[in-house]
């Protein structure tokens, strides 16, 4: 009989209380929903919850710049006004105001994915869940599209300590720019993005022939779709490749962004998926045994995110449970049906072409053939979990073209395997519900 996995689950009543604004399609209120379903179909007893302690500063200059930081744990609506320099500099905007606690929010939503890696590097879980984070678009120095603190650069960052290769996955509807650009010139970290390419769609990067530069050649991998992309045409290319990619580049631990915009009726997104096709992206990776850090993203149609995070919790604690919604809080937000369900749309066309799905397929299986073996790492002293240093950027000047942010994010040393860097975290016990803080 296989052995279960332990089940490591973040989550902060106080994310409930933040509000980017009337308008604003980014809704935190979200993860309250989630969390609420969670509980009622019982899944916290098969996980260990905890609380997540804020990130400190420090923590998140690891891959930001202290400037940068400095603003975000300053600027707060009232003051905004005096810093139309600055609000400008880091890209703030409709996007991305300044609202409320808009850094303990950061904090919050970082600090559980860093504490998330610790735990896995630590063996203390298998799995660890934090559906409050996943802001991919935010880069070293500016704000980006919702994203304000890249919490998942923070845990690759963290799980580099441990393990000499990290495999990236991103299944939001949106490219995970921020992420691939952080580690766009390495081998040692391996981005794999499904997404929505074409059109002028946010961010308009991840085209099929960006894949790397440098030492990072052909570990950059992107899957460009189109409008009405459905269960069919995601895995006919997730699975094949992803399958690949585990063969050649053989990660010691995974971090995979589960954005719900991916999923039919979403607000902002142009897919055609249904809950259990977009579940079926988490069974898949799971079934490899790898150490793996789940997150959110987007999702911006309320009350199907909150069916999507809890179906796929339910699915990494290896629990059937019922369609029929429990009874919760926010049990009006499910008429009229209050079913775990989201149906694909009946009517809806797939603009990918069977041609352009076994281009694209060819293509990237192409692109791995590259990669004979998974790259060498020379394994070194790992940092202490509490320690938190400067990281030490290599600034040399590259001649070949590398990405908009690429030299400013060249954050893994090609004559340092595990670079000076660290992120200060306590592991805390294991078991039961848990607070984090300090």
């Amino acid at each position: 009989m296989a052995r279960k996995n332990k089940v490591a689950y973040f989550y902060d009543s106080e994310f409930q209380e933040f509000y980017f604004g009337q308008n604003h399609p980014m809704k935190p209120h979200r993860l309250a929903m989630t969390h609420h379903l969670v509980l009622g179909y019982g899944l916290h007893k098969k996980m260990d919850v905890f609380r997540p302690r804020k990130a400190h500063p420090a923590e998140l200059a690891q891959f930001h710049s202290e400037d940068y930081v400095e603003f975000l744990s300053k600027v707060t609506p009232d003051s905004a006004a005096k810093y139309a320099n600055q609000l400008r500099q880091y890209n703030f905007n409709d996007d991305c105001p300044v609202f409320d606690n808009m850094f303990k929010f950061c904090q919050l939503y970082a600090g559980a994915s860093i504490e998330g890696a610790v735990k896995l590097n630590h063996g203390l879980c298998d799995i660890a869940i934090n559906w409050s984070g996943g802001l991919h678009h935010a880069k070293k120095g500016e704000a980006s599209g919702f994203c304000y603190v890249n919490d998942l650069v923070l845990a690759i960052l963290e799980l580099l300590k441990y393990h000499a290769r990290v495999l990236y996955i991103d299944i939001d509807v949106h490219h995970g720019d921020g992420v691939e650009e952080a580690f766009y010139l390495t081998d040692r970290v391996m981005t794999v993005s499904f997404h929505k390419y074409g059109d002028y769609f946010f961010p308009g990067t991840g085209d099929l022939t960006d894949t790397g530069e440098l030492n990072g050649k052909y570990y950059s991998l992107n899957v460009p779709l189109k409008d009405g992309t459905n269960d069919e045409t995601f895995h006919t290319l997730f699975k094949p490749i992803m399958r690949r990619v585990m063969e050649v580049f053989q990660p010691g631990a995974i971090v995979m962004q589960c954005g719900a915009d991916s999923l039919a009726h979403d607000r902002l997104g142009c897919f055609n998926m249904s809950l259990r096709g977009h579940g079926e992206a988490i069974r898949f990776m799971k079934e490899f045994g790898v150490p793996l850090l789940i997150t959110g993203g987007g999702g911006y149609t309320k009350h199907n995110v909150a069916r999507c995070w809890t179906y796929e919790t339910a699915i990494l604690t290896d629990t059937q449970v019922p369609e029929q919604l429990p009874r919760s809080d926010y049990h009006e937000y499910f008429a009229p049906d209050f079913s775990l369900n989201v149906s694909a749309h009946k009517v809806m066309d797939d603009n990918n072409t069977k041609a352009d799905i076994e281009r694209i397929r060819r293509e990237v299986l192409e692109y791995l053939r590259h990669l004979q073996h998974a790259p060498g790492v020379q394994m070194q002293e790992v940092p202490p979990d509490f320690r938190v240093p400067r990281y030490n950027y290599d600034e040399e000047p590259l001649e070949e073209r590398v990405g908009k942010y690429a030299r400013e994010h060249l954050i893994i040393r090609d004559d340092d395997a595990f670079g000076e860097g660290g992120l200060g975290l306590g592991t805390g016990p294991a078991g039961g519900y848990h607070d984090s803080y300090e």
